[in-house]
């Protein structure tokens, strides 16, 4: 019996209480010998995968980026008189209730939250790959109590500094709970599309805390001071961790696939394990027969043995699938290389430069929509409707188009997903410059509706082309740069409020041309690729593609297994 064998048949031995049953092992895949089988949980859910995912969605929607409601919690920040010291009566708004100095500062106070929740994530993508999900999400949790602790006791200090630092917290908190979270959609990777839209569903939902606050605001006339809503707030990380170490698994789920480098070796998790069809039965040499070890570990070894006899049918099923390659073209592009090296990549490369630019202009919309509509509309008041409405359609539109969006990304190619985002925010941006109030509806109901895609997107595509193993690092550096860049909104801002003399026209119509541009060419790159990858396919590695597209999405005719033998 070869080594791995060996290893293969200690470590069961070892891991009893862990696997009392096949469902409860992970992937197993075999090269040697010339088979290559793949046992993977696939269409069944347990009763407690389900309860998993359902409370991921709801831990997302409560903490994962509360900081960006921060459209709804400035009007009560400003009754509260925030930072009022810094008015002047010559320099007061129309409506009498903030100044430029004033807006400045509290479009800060988001600044700095945005910033965080983004420069954070690649922190938290290393702890998440390194510590476990458990772990990043316990810290998120801490993180979340003390930014509401803080922010209830700066509210007892006039100049208000402390609340830099409890925003700084709380997106700190969401970030560590939101990362882990598209972890889930491993769970059922034949609906990952699906599950990762439900997830950014609950980021845009989350923003809505401050919302469903400012309403209670005004209902309470004025008595639930901010001071006491953060003081309730606590509830929530307590209440989280509860159930992140009683309900969600320790080390999170891992990917369904194993890249190509591993098949054939073995490692501490025994994610996979070679064995040629007559080795199987020589493990039983190393165990006395009829003992309680060697039974069980021989009835796990004769389900194998059933699954190498499907490899006709599986042969036939992969045929049958061939139509749907192309939604998956580009799978697996990356997933052989460490993070290093997928970081130096076109496809890296491309994606930050499209995030920066999408983030920069949705933080600075969502910052700045009261003042821009006020110059462009020459009216307070229909600008605070415009600015009211948003504040419900933001986390309305993640959860209507929840459904859309993991529609979209199951059967829709990459590209194409891609081109959908380029011509939807460069019409958002030619209508973000449009002095109507019509337009600015529209811009506001496009946006919300966009929002959601594009994080979906992001994450999707960094799922399918760089693979879950170095899911956090990649992630949480796309996000980290692109909050990076996050610190020119500020400098946006006052160049609006300064030489642009309040118009944000200029702004919005270089970040639109600008988007378009890099847009265009990554859809262009992604495009180019999929075709080099197809005519590749075609020469000779069409069995390696029908091994990926069952393993990521065909289930077994065995309610609950995925599994490829390939004969060679």
């Amino acid at each position: 019996m070869s080594l791995s064998q060996n290893n293969f048949a200690h470590a069961e031995i070892g891991r009893e209480e862990e696997a009392d049953n096949i469902d409860n092992l992970p992937a197993i895949v075999s090269r040697e010998g010339g088979y290559c089988l793949c046992i993977q949980p696939q269409t069944a859910l347990p009763d407690d995968t389900k309860v998993q995912i359902v409370f991921t969605i709801v831990a997302c929607s409560l903490a994962s980026r509360i900081v960006f409601g921060f459209a709804a919690l400035k009007p009560v920040l400003i009754e509260e008189g925030v930072f009022h010291d810094l008015r002047g009566d010559e320099n007061l708004h129309g409506d009498g209730n903030l100044c430029p100095e004033q807006d400045l500062k509290l479009n800060l106070f988001y600044t700095i939250g945005s910033i965080t929740a983004n420069i954070s994530s690649i922190l938290t993508g290393a702890i998440l790959d390194r510590l476990g999900s458990r772990f990043c999400n316990i810290l998120g949790c801490v993180n979340l109590f003390l930014g509401c602790v803080v922010m209830a006791v700066s509210f007892h200090f006039s100049r208000y500094r402390w609340l830099f630092v409890g925003n700084f917290f709380l997106a700190l908190g969401g970030t560590c709970i939101f990362i882990p979270a598209f972890q889930v959609a491993n769970a059922f990777p034949h609906y990952s599309g699906r599950i990762v839209a439900l997830v950014t569903g609950a980021f845009d939902v989350s923003a809505a805390i401050f919302l469903i606050y400012h309403v209670a605001y005004k209902a309470s006339y004025q008595s639930l001071t901010p001071c006491i809503f953060f003081l309730w707030f606590t509830v929530v990380p307590v209440l989280l961790v509860i159930g992140f170490i009683g309900i969600m698994p320790r080390e999170g789920y891992g990917s369904s696939v194993l890249p190509k480098k591993q098949l054939g070796h073995t490692d501490d998790h025994f994610d996979h394990i070679n064995f040629t069809r007559n080795e199987v039965n020589n493990i039983e040499e190393n165990y006395s027969a009829g003992s309680k070890r060697y039974l069980r570990l021989r009835a796990r070894l004769s389900k194998f043995q059933r699954l190498l006899d499907t490899n006709k049918n599986i042969k036939q099923r992969a045929q049958s699938a061939d139509s749907q390659k192309d939604t998956k073209q580009v799978w697996g592009t990356l997933h052989d290389l460490p993070a290093r090296q997928q970081m130096v990549s076109p496809w890296f490369v491309l994606i930050t430069l499209m995030t920066i630019l999408q983030m920069v202009r949705m933080n600075y919309f969502i910052a700045t929509i009261r003042i821009q509509y006020e110059f462009l509309l020459a009216s307070t008041a229909r600008a605070m409707h415009i600015n009211d409405f948003f504040d419900i359609a933001l986390p309305l539109g993640g959860i209507l188009s929840t459904p859309i969006v993991g529609y979209l990304l199951d059967k829709l190619s990459l590209e194409s997903i891609l081109g959908l985002i380029t011509v939807s925010t460069t019409i958002i941006g030619a209508l973000n410059c449009v002095p109507s109030a019509g337009a600015g509806y529209v811009t506001v109901i496009l946006f919300v509706l966009l929002r959601p895609l594009y994080y979906s997107a992001m994450s999707d595509y960094a799922t399918k082309v760089f693979g879950f193993a170095t899911f956090g690092r990649v992630y949480g550096t796309i996000i980290c740069l692109s909050g990076l860049a996050t610190f020119s909104q500020y400098g946006l801002d006052a160049l609006t409020q300064g030489p642009f003399e309040g118009n944000p026209t200029p702004v919005n119509a270089a970040l639109a041309l600008a988007g378009l541009f890099v847009g265009f060419t990554l859809v262009s790159f992604v495009t180019v690729s999929g075709r080099r990858l197809r005519s590749e396919g075609a020469g000779g590695s069409s069995e390696e593609e029908e091994e990926q597209l069952l393993l990521a999405d065909g289930p077994d005719e065995r309610p609950g297994y995925n599994a490829v033998v390939d004969t060679r």
